[in-house]
């Protein structure tokens, strides 16, 4: 009599099968966001028990909790809740560019593009222009996840290559490279307002620009996009060989129509258009677009990068449209910016809490009083400002690993780290970086990754067995080779000390 053999669950397994468990047990994010606004309240009367207090280095007055278990403090958190919500940074600029955002992809022009950036690419060129476009994507929320991804596998089926390695090719770009792009999207202007919140609690004075990460993040687009390739072309595809049942799913990939090109063109004559009122107000000395000072850096096309979202997604979406016979009428337009705003239900709920937990933890002085003992206990530390950096980033890609909303764990982790480091003469934007790169090296391999059910399924299309090991297998590549690249191309950034963005440098000077 036999005895049956069980498979011995590799390390890695198991380890993923206890990541995905304590995942699922978490609550919600807003819950989460519920219960911390809590602790809060809580914790600032145990602190105000105990008389908590820190020096502020730069104004050298002592900064005590504030009980908000007090009369004071119940009254204001009645009084300001509405307030807090409605007066939240991120919640009105993360509408307005999702308003834009919204009539582009309802009038599909974000998926033209995307299906004619591939389809044109040359054959030796093909994984790159896949990767790239991933990153691309990013601008438009989930269109990559949902669109490209099962293109790539149909589109290297096609040619005779391993549907897996060009799905994982996108999968790279959409998710790996989620922090790169060469425009800015959606995530720009959530994680700036957060990062802005956070920075008030040390500076009530200091801004941060959607375009804070914009140079260091165009560069990355390239450099991700190219370890993208190298990782699929000589480490993927050869794992996975040739393809057997290629004539199988053997599909027809539709060129882009007539219809979608005369669309294409009037979407590029609004660009021209707004490129050329653009330069008119910011070439000449005296340019409408200049600054009061008359520069570039303080041009309100800076500080005002979420209404040009909204007039250029939102313009070369109408044109498209109207130009690919999409749109009939103006209600067609109305019905895209209300879609828009029905996929946001979820972040008004987040965001509530969210901006509730952000608010007691400011007024309680929570936040810089932990600030100023952590900034203090590393400035002893005396690690210095690179192995700092690395360590942030392992930490968020580690925390990426359990919780899958980015704008979710940075509301959890600005209010903590961003006045942190800029005790320790660290800019907020710097801050906001790192952590981007932390939490983009680990999507591929997250189980809390919103789309991880769905890339399985992707999978499972060409490979029946397919599950969260072979996601894993197949992924754990990019995110080896992400992150060191990243961290390498931070480093040089670092040490060159090249501005992140339009007037957003890395250091933070207290004001006196």
């Amino acid at each position: 009599m036999e005895k049956s053999v069980q498979k011995k669950k590799s390390w890695t397994d198991r380890f993923l099968n206890v990541t995905e468990k304590f995942g699922n047990a978490l609550p919600h994010p807003a819950t989460l966001f519920a219960i911390f606004a809590v602790m809060a309240i809580l914790l600032s009367g145990l602190a105000s028990l105990f008389g908590w207090q820190a020096v502020h280095p730069g104004t050298k007055e002592t900064i005590e909790v504030v009980n908000l278990l007090s009369i004071e403090g119940l009254h204001r958190i009645l009084i300001e809740m509405v307030d807090n919500f409605t007066g939240f940074a991120p919640l009105g600029i993360v509408m307005v560019a999702m308003l834009g955002i919204g009539i582009a992809e309802s009038s599909g022009l974000i998926g033209t593009l995307i299906r004619k950036l591939v389809l044109s690419a040359p054959k030796k060129m093909l994984t790159f222009v896949l990767v790239l476009a991933g990153i691309l994507s990013n601008t438009a929320s989930d269109v990559g996840y949902v669109l490209l991804i099962p293109l790539a596998g149909i589109i290297f089926v096609a040619v005779d290559r391993h549907p897996i390695a060009g799905m994982a090719a996108a999968f790279a770009g959409v998710s790996g490279g989620f922090s790169a792009n060469l425009i800015l999207g959606t995530i720009d202007p959530l994680i700036a307002g957060l990062s802005q919140e956070a920075a008030r609690i040390v500076d009530p004075t200091v801004t941060v620009n959607p375009t804070a990460n914009y140079y260091f993040m165009v560069v990355s687009t390239f450099v991700i996009a190219i370890v993208g390739t190298l990782v699929t072309d000589k480490l993927i595809e050869p794992r996975l060989g040739v393809y057997k049942d290629a004539d199988l799913h053997k599909e027809e990939i539709h060129d882009v129509t007539d219809l979608e090109r005369r669309g294409l063109r009037w979407a590029l004559y609004v660009v021209i258009f707004l490129t050329a009122i653009t330069l008119w107000g910011l070439i000449p000395e005296n340019g409408f677009f200049r600054g009061a000072d008359g520069g570039f850096l303080t041009s309100p096309l800076i500080k005002g990068v979420v209404a040009l979202l909204f007039l250029g997604a939102g313009g070369c979406g109408i044109a498209y449209g109207f130009g690919a016979k999409v749109f009939k009428n103006d209600a067609d337009i109305m019905k895209g910016m209300a879609k828009s705003m029905q996929s946001l239900a979820g972040y008004y709920v987040l965001v509530f809490f969210a901006a509730q937990f952000v608010a007691y933890f400011k007024w309680s002085n929570l936040g810089v009083i932990m600030a100023i003992k952590g900034a203090g206990a590393l400035m002893a530390a005396e690690i210095g400002m690179i192995p700092l950096m690395i360590l942030f980033v392992l930490l968020s890609a580690l925390i990426n690993m359990l919780m899958g909303s980015a704008s979710a764990k940075w509301a959890i982790m600005a209010p903590i780290f961003i006045p942190m480091f800029m005790l320790m003469g660290y800019s907020p934007e710097l801050s906001q970086v790192v952590y981007r790169i932390g939490d983009s090296v680990t999507n591929v391999i997250s189980p809390m990754m919103s789309f991880f059910a769905l890339i399985i399924a992707y999978f499972q299309k060409y490979e029946k067995n397919a599950g969260i090991g072979t996601i894993i297998a197949t992924m754990l590549p990019y995110s080896v080779a992400f992150f060191v690249v990243w961290v390498i191309v931070l480093m040089v950034w670092i040490l060159l000390g090249l501005p992140l963005g339009p007037g957003a440098g890395l250091e933070y000077s207290m004001p006196q």
